[in-house]
């Protein structure tokens, strides 16, 4: 399944998740709940996965923690704030980058309307 495809189904139970819940929830409740609901649709999914850093040679574990990490392709990085800041797209892009994935979500879940709170991020070309 290659990062469109994994996309489209993330996004879909995104809204499909907004819509049954609501806004304004606390992330951790989105996250377990769309874990779940990928999960049901046949993917792969780990939660909380850790992010090396590596600096002068060194690898440290201990730095960042990805939310979801789907089918070992696609990051999501989860939010509900009221507006995603620069700093939270950044956040994914650094993410990208030092895993050496290319395509990762900003979901926000603090919008009224879920399609406001998504940002497909790419870091590289998809080809």
């Amino acid at each position: 399944m290659d990062e469109n495809t994994i996309g489209t189904q993330v996004v879909d139970c995104a809204i499909q998740l907004h819509r049954d819940m609501g806004p304004g929830l606390l992330e951790t409740v989105y996250e377990v709940t769309l874990a779940r609901l990928l999960e049901r649709r046949g993917l792969r999914v780990v939660r909380q996965v850790p992010v090396t850093i590596e600096y002068q040679g060194e690898k440290f574990e201990e730095g960042f923690r990805a939310d979801l990490l789907v089918e070992d392709k696609v990051i999501i990085e989860l939010k509900s704030v009221e507006k995603v800041s620069p700093a939270h797209k950044k956040q994914l892009l650094t993410y990208l980058r030092l895993t050496g994935l290319k395509v990762g979500y900003l979901l926000n879940f603090g919008e009224v309307l879920m399609k406001d709170g998504i940002t497909r991020t790419i870091h590289g070309s998809l080809d």
